[in-house]
């Protein structure tokens, strides 16, 4: 995917043409749709060590161990069902009927679990990708659940026009009473077919931040960083439920999306004016590009890449960290270098850039003048 190189001329030309055509701004959008679901197969290293792209699932102990007792009771029913058809004389006329109606909906209930368990055994579990794999769980268990249904209400309900009136009585009763829980229904719906964010993800919802690790088909659970009692990344150990209908109505902020998954982070600093402004860039541009420029090298091209497939291609984005000055509302210089960083190291990388660049500041207080602390 690199992308260096790019003729600033035709970037400009494909910009217009781009923002003047709705057509092909959609065709954009679609590309980066496809290159989003391509990078899910090629996830990053560090993708890999937080369960975006993990090694194919062997099956458990558990797993055989269902499968064995689903078949067991498959054929048990099988075989009651053969000898109902060659024993007829055991049961009365009027019960023979529906103990075969009865045996004959447990065979096909017990047949729909264990396809679906084999399914999720042997075909999903062989998916390499564990975003994907969570999800193709959750569609074929509610495939599952209402094919289930299904055979349950046709065994119950043999004659279906003298159920239609409870049933179509019933389901208005409750398409009022679940009304909520249906809506966060259809928000599961969306979150598979956009996927604003997958598990794994590091995501802002409204005023929650958190690392998705349970979407179900009516909550997103979120394992919350920072919080009302931290500042920064860190975990704050507290578990966040969101009702799925949020995504429907709220911003979603992600900072880990599968095509690039990196932000932009900075530190800041006040100097005085009469600090050496040339040496204070000359340092901090150093020690900034010693600690991440490697991987800047690597990010930015794809992230050009990206941006050379929408109408804001013409983007200035530079492959090492930058230092800017500002001159700030107390009377002081404020410097910052900014930097590209995955966002779950975004803390550690940053106490490490502010250790070592305190450091070689401080090294030369006739260059570089701090605030004190009776002057802050």
């Amino acid at each position: 995917m690199g992308a260096q190189g790019i003729n600033l001329r035709e970037q400009e030309h494909r910009s217009e043409q781009t923002a003047d055509d709705p057509q092909q701004l959609a065709q954009a959008s679609e590309q980066l749709t496809r290159m989003e679901q391509a990078a899910q197969a090629s996830s990053d290293p560090r993708d890999i060590k937080e369960c975006r792209a993990t090694k194919r699932q062997p099956a458990s102990h558990a797993d055989k161990l269902w499968l064995l007792t689903l078949g067991g009771m498959l054929l048990v029913l099988l075989g009651a069902h053969f000898f109902l058809n060659w024993q007829e004389e055991i049961l009365s006329e009027k019960m023979l009927p529906r103990i075969r109606n009865y045996v004959r909906g447990a065979t096909l209930v017990t047949g729909i679990l264990l396809v679906a368990r084999l399914l999720e055994v042997f075909a999903i579990g062989r998916v390499g990708n564990a975003v994907n794999r969570y999800n193709l769980k959750r569609i074929l268990r509610l495939i599952m659940v209402l094919a289930a249904g299904f055979t349950v209400v046709s065994v119950l309900f043999v004659n279906w026009y003298a159920a239609l009136v409870p049933l179509g009585l019933a389901s208005l009763i409750l398409g009022v009473a679940l009304q909520a829980p249906l809506s966060s229904f259809l928000g599961w719906i969306y979150l598979l077919v956009r996927a604003p964010f997958r598990v794994g993800d590091r995501i802002k919802i409204g005023d929650l931040r958190g690392d998705v690790i349970d979407v179900s088909y009516l909550d997103t659970t979120l394992w919350e960083f920072g919080g009302d009692y931290l500042s920064g990344d860190h975990p704050s150990g507290r578990v966040i439920r969101i009702p799925n209908v949020n995504v429907l109505t709220t911003p979603i902020v992600n900072y880990s999306w599968p095509l690039f998954p990196y932000i932009w982070n900075e530190i800041k600093f006040h100097v005085a004016y009469e600090s050496d402004i040339q040496f204070i860039a000359e340092t901090m541009q150093r020690i900034t590009e010693a600690e991440v420029g490697a991987d800047m090298a690597k990010k930015v091209p794809v992230y050009r890449e990206i941006l050379a497939k929408t109408p804001v291609d013409q983007l200035d984005v530079k492959e090492k960290p930058v230092v800017v000055f500002r001159v700030s509302d107390n009377t002081w210089v404020e410097v910052k270098v900014r930097y590209l960083v995955h966002p779950k190291e975004a803390g550690r990388v940053k106490t490490q850039l502010i250790q070592k660049l305190l450091q070689a500041l401080n090294a030369q207080p006739e260059k570089v003048l701090f605030p004190k602390s009776n002057m802050r």
